[in-house]
């Protein structure tokens, strides 16, 4: 437990090394609360986005299946909606293959107890966060990952050239833009239901210590609703493909995403 808050204490001192430099609004409510309290301990966050991504030619019949986050370009990035024109204007600067995305919310959180990581996961399925999981390393530190599958990812142009109607593209912004809205009711439910959640446990609070039991019990309740998948290690959506790894160091593990947070 001690060592938890050592660890925690070190990292939340640190530089915010996002491009960004700083916590998205919509998640910094979200990110706070846990923060502030003594057994959770966020690692990385996006509240999500859109994002107009360029990288390489393709290499199977001109369709970039995935652009690797490390080599592409950004052309456009919003964590609002947008308009077709300026998906338009960022396309004119293309040269390669561009896909457009929307990145629905993301939340990497270093739990100090399963209990506590239970709790969490049982509140983020709640809320509509349907692909969240739990990863217990061999070191015995334990990630909770909130993540949805309310993805987008479309390929728009090859080698420069667009590849559909300024109407399909104009549909796209608009299918996303509603993902972008659904994306931030949920992030709100979440904090509802988390914040109900926490005081409903009572021993997770600003205080170091932790009753376990009683966290579990919330968790427990709150299962027998209803039916959900194991919450062991659950496949990673597309667009956040690095995960933790068994015994690896969830600072490490998860650099990826502090690089991406805008």
């Amino acid at each position: 437990m001690a060592a938890f808050g050592r660890w925690k204490a070190q990292r939340l001192a640190r530089a915010d090394c996002s491009r960004r430099g700083a916590l998205d609004e919509r998640a910094a409510g979200v990110v706070r609360l846990l923060n502030g309290r003594a057994p959770f301990c966020t690692t990385s966050s996006c509240s999500g986005r859109l994002v107009l991504a360029e990288g390489g030619a393709a290499e199977s019949a001109g369709v970039p299946a995935a652009i690797p986050k490390k080599r592409c370009r950004w052309l456009l990035v919003a964590h609002e909606p947008c308009g077709r024109a300026d998906v338009m204007a960022a396309l004119e600067k293309a040269t390669g293959d561009v896909v457009f995305k929307f990145e629905p919310f993301v939340l990497h959180v270093l739990c100090q107890e399963l209990q506590d990581a239970q709790l969490l996961h049982s509140v983020a399925i709640e809320s509509g966060f349907k692909n969240s999981g739990i990863t217990v390393g061999r070191g015995g530190k334990i990630m909770m990952a909130v993540r949805s599958a309310h993805c987008l990812e479309v390929p728009l142009s090859h080698m420069g050239k667009l590849m559909v109607s300024e109407e399909y593209i104009e549909f796209l912004v608009h299918v996303a833009n509603q993902k972008m809205e659904e994306n931030a009711r949920r992030i709100d439910r979440f904090y509802k239901h988390l914040e109900a959640a926490l005081e409903a446990a009572g021993g997770v609070s600003n205080s170091p210590s932790t009753d376990t039991q009683e966290v579990h019990a919330v968790y427990v309740r709150r299962r027998k609703r209803r039916t959900v998948q194991t919450q062991d290690v659950l496949p990673s959506p597309e667009g956040h493909n690095e995960e933790l790894e068994p015994g690896d160091d969830p600072e490490g593990s998860l650099d990826i995403f502090a690089g991406i947070t805008l």
